[in-house]
């Protein structure tokens, strides 16, 4: 089992940014794929950011591409998101996944992910 514990979430202005982390415990490995999905009121979950176990290879959503950006401590379990910029379409709550194949690809797919942790709310007001 993997458990994931998202952070830093809150209310930030139009153009502000956060730094969310998501702390990986349990069954860990500096092996898998993490990413980054958020849901927003009334929308399906979806894609925002992925990257591999070394770091070399990201994927960004179209709609955060430019503004986001993913990175991982592997030293840590730890996985961050660094939104920039950002609007109020980006209020949603935000979860970080993992998937454990051991795929060198980063997967854009929510059903190749394992393990998710429980959200963390981003509000962003205009």
């Amino acid at each position: 089992q993997v458990q994931l514990v998202e952070s830093g979430g809150g209310l930030v202005q139009a153009g502000g940014s956060l730094r969310l982390s998501c702390a990986a415990f349990g069954r860990t490995s500096s092996r898998y794929t993490m990413g980054w999905f958020r849901q927003a009121p009334g929308k399906e979950r979806e894609f925002i950011a992925a990257i591999n176990w070394t770091g070399g290879s990201t994927y960004y959503a179209d709609s955060v591409k430019g503004r986001f950006t993913i990175s991982r401590d592997n030293a840590k379990n730890t996985v961050y998101l660094q939104m920039n910029s950002l609007k109020p379409e980006d209020t949603a709550v935000y979860y970080c996944a993992a998937d454990t194949s051991l795929t060198v690809v980063p997967s854009t797919a929510q059903y190749e992910y394992d393990f998710w942790g429980q959200g963390t709310q981003v509000t962003v007001s205009s």
